[in-house]
């Protein structure tokens, strides 16, 4: 199973992410991004508004690992839906500037980091105690499934399949703690393997047969199945 904080793998695929993403927005027109994202309540605007205040949230627990000194990614939850919605209304050139120059200064400031640095407790936005090496991490769920919600042709089929699987297993890790999460049993038709969410105590769980990405863009609240299974909200 790949390590979150195996850095000689997640910095690849952060960058790979982010290079997906920055295309992905390219191919937007400026009308484009006034339209609606697949993200209930969100326009395209929305999501890369999100994706540029996310990089300068991460920054700022870079810098904390770098310094020492404490740097929240939020103030708090009410200051990170108003910066959302801010965002959103920028012009379309400075929404795709900073896009890119967001990008830019993460990876600046991940380049920071050290062995020893790379290893500083910082705290994400919900208050987990994390090293630093988690944060290549955070930020490739955010570059690989937003380029998806921005609904221009980029599905979860572009994403590397080991990054599908460790997605599944950390899908189905927080859905299992809902406590209305259903017991399901997913079956990779391109896998191996088979994953499970909800109490492990049910003898029969439900079954859902499909591809990996399929189960990954359900799983995620990207798409819908036929199977009358009500998922809880994963994020």
């Amino acid at each position: 199973m790949t390590d979150r904080h195996d850095l000689a793998i997640t910095l690849p695929w952060m960058r790979e992410g982010t290079a997906l993403l920055l295309n992905t927005a390219d191919q937007l027109t400026d009308a484009d991004l006034h339209t609606p994202s697949l993200l209930p309540g969100w326009t395209r605007a929305h999501v890369i508004g999100h994706v540029s205040r996310n990089a300068e949230a991460l920054v700022r627990l870079a810098t904390w690992a770098h310094t020492g000194i404490r740097t929240p990614m939020y103030a708090d939850r009410e200051q990170r839906a108003a910066e959302i919605e801010s965002s959103a209304t920028l012009p379309p050139h400075v929404l795709r500037e900073q896009l890119k120059s967001t990008a830019a200064d993460l990876e600046d400031a991940l380049g920071a980091l050290d062995t020893g640095t790379w290893q500083a407790e910082v705290k994400s936005a919900l208050g987990r105690t994390i090293p630093a090496a988690e944060i290549p991490w955070m930020r490739i769920r955010e570059v690989w499934l937003h380029a998806v919600d921005l609904a221009s042709g980029t599905t979860f089929t572009a994403l590397p399949d080991a990054l599908t699987d460790i997605l599944l297993d950390d899908v189905t890790a927080t859905l299992s703690a809902r406590p209305d999460c259903p017991a399901v049993r997913l079956g990779p038709t391109d896998r191996d393997r088979t994953w499970h969410i909800g109490p492990t105590e049910i003898n029969s769980p439900a079954t859902v047969e499909a591809s990996a990405a399929e189960l990954l863009g359900w799983m995620t609240g990207r798409a819908q199945r036929e199977e009358p299974i009500s998922l809880p909200k994963w994020l």
